[in-house]
């Protein structure tokens, strides 16, 4: 192997890094907010992304906000109280276009964490998070990166989602060792 673990992980997390400190600082803090506020969020993505949403809609869960994936079997009906969080690195993704355009008459706030703030899920969005990453239109002002199509915005997704649980964690003031009670205990 021509590439070492290490070497590789250092071009990752280099990355990494580059994207996480193009994130806007009051955008992030919009969107937790809108959260926070909600009175309950459901997300929506694809493919890869959407298990970054997953982990996301369960640590939402574990923090005390009431949190579902889109299509889940134990989805409720969406309100105009509640958030509709897509993630989508083009913002053009078809099927959360499509649920965006179907939560419309329902009135719940749409935000949108993507790469692509001119996209049809943009246009749709209460409020905006971009995460500056290359995605499948190759836009300008996007990053570059070494890795495979959308690995470094899957990856950028997944820490911004743990950096807003974070601050929404500490805005709740909640204590760490108590989260524990509700980890799943089937285990």
């Amino acid at each position: 192997m021509s590439t070492t673990f290490h070497s590789a992980n250092r071009e990752i997390m280099a990355e990494l890094e580059t994207c996480m400190a193009a994130i806007d600082d009051q955008a992030a803090s919009e969107m937790a907010d809108r959260i926070l506020g909600a009175r309950k969020v459901f997300a929506i993505g694809v493919g890869r992304v959407m298990l970054m949403l997953q982990a996301f809609v369960k640590r939402l869960n574990h923090l005390g906000i009431e949190a579902y994936c889109v299509g889940e079997i134990n989805e409720p009906a969406i309100t105009k109280d509640d958030v509709l969080l897509i993630a989508s690195g083009s913002g053009e993704s078809a099927v959360p276009v499509a649920i965006a355009k179907v939560s419309e008459k329902y009135g719940p706030a749409i935000l949108y964490i993507g790469s692509n703030t001119r996209s049809t899920i943009a246009g749709m969005a209460k409020a905006t998070l971009r995460i500056p990453c290359r995605t499948k239109l190759n836009l300008p002002g996007e990053l570059a990166s070494v890795q495979p199509m959308s690995s470094m915005f899957e990856q950028s997704l997944l820490l911004t989602l743990d950096t807003l649980a974070f601050m929404i964690l500490r805005e709740k003031h909640i204590v760490l060792s108590d989260l524990w009670q509700k980890h799943a205990n089937l285990e």
